[in-house]
């Protein structure tokens, strides 16, 4: 007893440093994460009613094919030793071979994700910039005018269908007035003008100089764009509303008025301050939303991201794109939640 208490004065224990405890915790919790979400994606494959193996082979192949095929695929191992593989294959980023066209997944993957990811942005983008000021005059101007046109322009929002706004967004600013470009990312006449370096074509057309290919590409994404951006918009500032009313009703925002200070300072310096935590979380999950449900809109605009890219691969029954999809989209989310975390200590201390 007495050498284990002299060990211990010799050897003490050396506390970790904070920011390291807080390092391993977050990976444990991705990890976790992300663990739970490939099993789900794992299950999902194997419980949809559709034989992967007739997929490959087609429903006229003989027994020996399909048992080779069958085989091949590791489906006559136990569900744990498929999972163990499937996720061996994953952390390698190899979701497999798309049955539609015979490439790797995650290839395809790495080409169509670019342009969501470029919709969604602008977006995002539009959703912010205008939903925040409109959330918080609503709720400064509770009652007035403006509270009722912000409350009635985040209901119509929520209420009208993305897919029946698209349709007619392209019939009256494209087919009618013709303000904007049609379906797909850029005319027939600039399809692979540009070099493909980003992936995302405005910004591969600015750093190739070609303006003209950024207009017309700008022409065609504004549409979409900004009906994404109006769906975020209602959210946006839904939120920011009840956040600010929230915050203008408490005593130290009477206190600041009392003092004299102006309703400027009071609005954005004291009572907007204290709401930036939550509008992170807000913006972060429609941004996140808008990464993987904009699957309507890219439909009606021909947009070629992630999103028609699962629609596409699920109708044709092409598991390792849909199960790949699916992963990458989880993998966002989980990514945005990450960023969200750092963003609280910034603007706010007490998250240190």
């Amino acid at each position: 007893m007495a050498l284990a208490e002299d060990n211990k004065e010799r050897h003490p224990r050396v506390p970790l440093p904070q920011w390291l405890k807080t390092t391993l915790l977050t990976l444990g919790s991705i990890s976790v994460t992300l663990l739970g979400l490939l099993f789900v994606t794992f299950i999902i494959g194997r419980v949809m009613p559709i034989d992967p193996v007739l997929a490959i082979v087609g429903e006229r192949a003989s027994q020996e094919t399909y048992d080779a095929v069958y085989l091949q695929l590791g489906l006559d191992k136990p569900l744990l030793v498929q999972f163990l593989y499937y996720l061996w294959d994953v952390l390698h980023l190899d979701f497999g071979t798309s049955l539609l066209n015979a490439r790797p997944v995650s290839e395809d993957i790495a080409r169509v994700f670019p342009a969501t990811m470029e919709l969604a942005t602008l977006g995002i983008i539009f959703g912010v910039v205008l939903g925040v000021p409109l959330g918080v005059l609503a709720a400064v101007n509770k009652g007035s005018w403006i509270d009722q046109f912000a409350r009635v322009l985040a209901l119509v929002g929520y209420s009208m269908p993305i897919f029946w706004m698209g349709l007619m967004g392209l019939l009256v600013f494209y087919g009618i007035l013709g303000w904007v470009g049609g379906p797909g990312r850029v005319g027939i006449f600039y399809m692979d003008v540009v070099p493909p370096v980003t992936g995302m074509i405005l910004i591969d057309a600015a750093l190739d100089r070609n303006w003209e290919v950024f207009k017309d590409a700008f022409s065609h994404i504004i549409l979409p764009a900004s009906l994404l951006g109006y769906y975020s918009l209602a959210y946006i500032s839904r939120m920011t509303r009840s956040f600010m009313l929230e915050q203008l009703s408490a005593e130290y925002i009477t206190t600041a008025r009392v003092k004299g200070m102006s309703e400027w300072n009071v609005v954005w310096k004291h009572a907007f301050k204290n709401i930036r935590v939550q509008l992170i979380t807000v913006i972060a999950l429609s941004y996140a939303g808008l990464l993987e449900g904009s699957v309507l809109t890219e439909i009606i605009f021909s947009w070629p991201g992630i999103g028609s890219y699962i629609t596409t691969a699920l109708l044709s029954a092409d598991m390792n794109a849909v199960l790949g999809g699916t992963v990458v989209v989880g993998l966002i989310f989980i990514l945005l939640n990450i960023f969200s975390d750092l963003l609280y200590k910034v603007f706010d201390p007490r998250a240190k």
